[in-house]
């Protein structure tokens, strides 16, 4: 179950086929793609930069996958993540998730990416017209991921 924390930017459709491989057993393929908006908490945003701690931040998001992985029946999953310089409407993030049935990797990929935003080690620097500005967690994604506590 691939993790990649990368500065270059990703191709969706190839990384999506990649991960199907011709896999008989799978049945269904969900998928999310964030990208950078230019507008933030009420402020336009010229361009962010993501910071990681590397090492960290993979065996983090290997351990969100496991989790995942432990809950549903998942054949594969894939979390490609970029850190650096980036500008409205870049890629940031891809989770895909692939598995026998849609309401598994459904479960799967929006929990994976609930878990990314509150528990992955990232932090965010926004520019914008009033300067620049560290971005702190949002209450609304601590409450994503609340939910699929046991």
């Amino acid at each position: 179950m691939p993790v990649r924390v990368q500065e270059a930017d990703f191709d969706v459709g190839a990384e999506l086929a990649a991960l199907r491989q011709g896999d008989p057993r799978i049945g269904a393929l969900a998928s999310f793609v964030g990208l950078v908006r230019d507008v933030n908490d009420g402020s336009g945003v010229s361009e962010m930069t993501l910071e990681h701690y590397p090492g960290m931040t993979e065996k983090a998001l290997t351990a969100i996958i496991g989790e995942a992985s432990r809950r549903w029946a998942i054949i594969d999953a894939l979390v490609i993540h970029r850190v650096g310089r980036l500008l409205p409407t870049d890629q940031i993030v891809l989770v895909a998730v692939t598995g026998a049935h849609r309401g598994e990797v459904f479960a799967a990929c929006q929990f994976i990416m609930d878990y990314l935003k509150t528990r992955a080690p990232f932090w965010k620097r926004e520019v914008t017209s009033e300067g620049a500005r560290w971005v702190d967690a949002r209450e609304a994604d601590d409450q994503a991921a609340d939910r699929w506590h046991d």
